[in-house]
């Protein structure tokens, strides 16, 4: 069975949800349409001709990129440009175009999670933050023959994390009362007679943007025709999401010997480098892209080198007078993207029985070359 176009997005924004992506950033669906079965989708950094091709070739239904196509409002559609060309291909091939930029780069296991990781930067935090998570208390009532099994699938849907603490909640017990009515189908209770049922309150966090997740999946475990639950908003905020990574190096190393990391992991033949290499770097930053700008946070997070791309010459100026090296793999260091959201989509679409195949872009869209 092929997934929809929906399903996919679907699976795709509970990696990178749409609201932590930085206000007006041009994200989401921008071109074609997500009303159709998908045999293919392609996952791209950017969208260009050449990549445009490749999903042709592929028989792709949708590619799913990093960079947007439509940056800017279009005042008109000419198809003899060369970004008109990329849309008429894409509109003649029924090619969707599915952008996931900024909530991507800040959202937890995405972008910057996975640069931070290949260049063993542990215990991180984010460098510049950008939304506390709003929170929410779930209560329902359970039987006590099926508290266990409504328990695990509320705290499998992803709720229950405290801090670093996953797997919280609290469960008492107690007994709940009443009369099944005409035209109901009691779990248990006879129809017009009062039921005195034993049960467990359970109590639990739940964050926002997943709680309607967390509902159907505790809908879908508990035995109840009509299920007694309650949701209260907190005042009490979860987790801080942000742009960029800071955190110590799993070993010290000298700024030369995590230049040749970041070639590598990143896979990045050339970098630019502002500072003494053979200064000891224990703690530091990345951000994925251009993140010249938040040089002086992650000084301020204690970062002793920035890793991150299209670093101009000013700041590179700034930089060095403050005392912070840099490393700079230029912006296509992101392509990193690539094979992760490939592999995710792939493990999502397989639990779910679905036959869509998802394939990593083999095309490098890096503009720039070395001479």
């Amino acid at each position: 069975m092929l997934a929809k176009g929906q399903t996919v997005i679907q699976y795709m924004e509970q990696l990178a949800p749409k609201h932590v992506a930085e206000p007006d950033d041009r994200i989401g669906l921008q071109l074609g349409t997500l009303q159709k079965d998908i045999r293919t989708v392609l996952i791209a950094l950017d969208v260009n001709d050449e990549v445009v091709d490749e999903a042709i070739e592929l028989g792709a239904d949708l590619i799913i990129a990093h960079h947007a196509i439509i940056y800017r409002p279009l005042k008109q559609l000419q198809t003899d440009t060369p970004m008109g060309k990329v849309y008429e291909k894409l509109i003649k091939h029924d090619i969707a175009v599915y952008i996931s930029h900024t909530n991507l780069d800040v959202t937890e296991g995405g972008m910057n999670d996975w640069m931070a990781e290949a260049l063993g930067i542990e215990n991180t935090s984010p460098i510049h933050d950008m939304h506390n998570e709003q929170l929410s208390k779930l209560v329902v009532f359970v039987p006590k023959s099926h508290h266990q099994e409504v328990l695990d699938a509320v705290l499998g849907a992803g709720a229950g994390w405290i801090g670093n603490y996953s797997h919280c909640s609290f469960n008492i017990e107690g007994f709940g009362t009443f009369v099944p009515r005409e035209g109901s189908n009691p779990f248990q209770g006879q129809e017009g007679k009062m039921e005195r049922a034993n049960e467990v309150r359970i109590e639990t966090i739940v964050p926002h943007a997943i709680r309607n997740k967390v509902i159907q999946a505790m809908l879908k475990a508990h035995p109840y025709e009509e299920v007694a639950y309650d949701l209260y908003a907190m005042d009490l905020k979860g987790r801080s999401l942000g742009l960029g990574r800071v955190g110590k190096l799993k070993e010290p190393k000298t700024l030369a010997e995590l230049v040749d990391v970041v070639k590598e992991k990143l896979e990045v033949p050339h970098v630019r480098v502002v500072g003494e290499l053979d200064r000891t770097i224990r703690k530091a930053a990345v951000i994925g892209g251009s993140g010249g700008r938040y040089m002086m946070k992650a000084l301020f997070r204690g970062a002793d080198v920035l890793v991150t791309g299209d670093v101009d010459y000013h700041t590179a100026q700034d930089a060095l007078a403050a005392g912070l090296t840099i490393i700079d793999p230029g912006h296509n260091a992101e392509k990193i993207m690539k094979v992760k959201v490939a592999e995710w989509m792939e493990q999502k679409l397989q639990e779910h029985k679905y036959e869509t195949r998802v394939v990593a872009s083999r095309i490098n869209t890096e503009p720039f070359q070395f001479v």
